[in-house]
C-alpha cells in the first residue's frame, strides 16, 4: 500500500529533475506532513497533560514545529516551481534549498527549547504517571513518524531534494526521540526512578545534531559547493569523446536549484583546426550536455599546438615548475605569443598559501632558471573543479 502511494505521486518513468514533478512531490509531502503532525501534536499534548511528563509535552510541541516545517516545505516547493521571469531569469529553484534550511532551523530551535525544559526538569523533578492512553499515543506516534521518514526519504532520494531529505531526517529523529520518551516513562513507572529530565536532555542533544546536519546539507548548495566528482568525471568523458577536443579545464557549474544548472568550461583544440567545423562540434556537445545532465552549457575554445616540439618542451618545463610549487598544481592553455613570450595559466589549489602574485613570481623565477631568456606571461586560476 505504501509503495502504491509513492507510485501515485511519482509514477514510473517520471523525470525527478522536472520542476513540475518536483513540485508535485513537495506539495504531497508537505500536505501529508501538516495533517499528520497536527494530529500527533493534539494527541501528545493530551498525553503530556495526563502524565505530567515534560518530555511528552515537549515532544508534542516538537510535532507542532514539524507541522510548521511542513508548511514551509509546501510554500517552498510551490514557489520553487514557478517559471522564470524577467526579475529571476534562472527561475526560483533555490527557494527549495531555503525551505530545507528553514526546516533545519526549526529542528535546532526545538532542540534548544527541549534542552532548556529538560534541564529545568532535572533541577526540579516532578512525579510522572504512565497511562495506557499515553502509551498508546506514543506508540502510534513512533509508527507514524517511521512511515513519514520512509515516505519523505523515498521522495528525497528519487528527486535529490535537500528539503525532503531534511524532512525525512527530522521524522526519523522524532521517532527516536519519542521512543526514548516512552522507554523512560516505562522505566520510571516500573522502577520508580525519575528519568524524564535526563531522557529529554539526551533527546535534545540528538535533535540538535540532526538539525545541524540537515542545515549543512542545505547551506552547501546555497554557498556554491563543489559538484559531485562522479558527475564531473562523466562530463569530462563526454566532452573528450568528441574529436578534436584534446582536453578541458576551468569547469564551473552554477546551481540555481534542482534541475536548473549552468556550466562553463574551456576546451582545448588544435590551433590549426577549421573554425566552422570545431564550432559545429562544440554546439553538438552543448546539446548533449543539456540532454544527459540537464545543464545549460557554454564552452570556450582554447587553441593549442600539441604537435610543436618547442611548445611541448615549454609545457613540460612549466608543468615541472608548477608541481614543484604544489603537487596538485597544473598547467593549461600554453601557447607562444607573437611577441615571443610564452603564455599559460596555472591552476593553484585553494590550500596553496601563496597569493596569486607570489605564485606568478615563483613560477617566473623557476622558469627563467630552467630556460634562460624565457619570458613567461602567467595567469593564476583557483580552479573550481579542474
Amino acid at each position: 500500500m505504501f509503495n502504491a502511494i509513492l507510485r501515485r505521486i511519482l509514477p514510473e518513468g517520471s523525470n525527478p529533475s522536472d520542476p513540475v514533478v518536483r513540485r508535485r512531490c513537495g506539495l504531497a509531502a508537505g500536505g501529508i506532513g501538516v495533517g499528520l503532525n497536527l494530529l500527533l501534536f493534539g494527541g501528545k499534548l493530551i498525553a503530556g497533560l495526563l502524565t505530567g511528563a515534560i518530555s511528552v509535552t515537549a515532544d508534542a510541541f516538537n510535532n507542532l514545529s514539524d507541522a510548521a516545517g511542513s508548511v514551509v516545505t509546501l510554500a517552498g516547493f510551490r514557489m520553487a516551481g514557478q517559471r522564470a521571469d524577467a526579475k529571476h531569469p534562472f527561475g526560483h529553484g533555490r527557494i527549495e534549498y531555503l525551505a530545507g534550511l528553514a526546516v533545519s532551523l526549526l529542528i535546532l530551535l526545538v532542540g534548544v527549547e527541549l534542552g532548556k525544559s529538560s534541564v529545568d526538569k532535572i533541577l526540579r523533578p516532578e512525579t510522572t504517571a504512565l497511562t495506557p492512553l499515553a502509551a498508546g499515543v506514543l506508540i502510534a506516534s513512533i509508527l507514524v513518524k517511521l512511515w513519514m521518514g520512509w515516505f519523505n526519504g523515498a521522495l528525497g532520494r528519487k528527486t535529490d531534494s535537500a528539503a525532503l531529505n531534511a524532512a525525512a531526517l527530522d521524522a526519523r529523529t522524532d521517532a527516536l526521540a519519542t521512543s526514548a520518551v516512552l522507554v523512560g516513562l516505562v522505566i520510571s513507572h516500573l522502577a520508580h526512578i525519575n528519568l524524564d529530565g535526563w531522557l529529554g536532555l539526551a533527546v535534545a542533544v540528538f535533535i540538535l545534531r540532526a538539525g545541524w546536519s540537515a542545515a549543512r546539507d542545505t547551506i552547501d548548495p546555497l554557498l556554491g559547493a563543489q559538484p559531485d566528482p562522479n558527475v564531473v568525471a562523466d562530463i569530462e568523458a563526454l566532452i573528450l569523446s568528441h574529436p578534436p577536443v584534446l582536453g578541458i579545464h576551468d569547469l564551473v557549474i552554477h546551481d540555481y536549484g534542482p534541475g536548473r544548472r549552468m556550466m562553463s568550461v574551456h576546451a582545448e583544440v588544435p590551433a590549426r583546426s577549421e573554425l566552422v567545423e570545431v564550432h559545429d562540434v562544440i554546439d553538438h556537445i552543448e546539446r548533449e550536455l543539456g540532454e544527459q545532465f540537464g545543464l545549460e552549457a557554454v564552452i570556450h575554445l582554447d587553441p593549442v599546438e600539441p604537435e610543436d616540439p618547442y611548445t611541448r618542451r615549454l609545457l613540460s618545463l612549466a608543468s615541472q615548475a608548477a608541481r614543484e610549487l604544489d603537487p596538485a598544481a597544473s598547467i593549461h592553455d600554453l601557447r607562444r605569443t607573437p611577441e615571443g613570450a610564452v603564455s599559460f595559466d596555472v591552476v593553484a589549489p585553494y590550500d596553496v598559501a601563496l597569493t596569486d602574485e607570489e605564485v606568478r613570481a615563483a613560477l617566473t623565477r623557476r622558469l627563467e632558471e630552467l630556460e634562460p631568456g624565457l619570458r613567461p606571461v602567467i595567469g593564476v586560476d583557483r580552479s573550481h573543479v579542474l
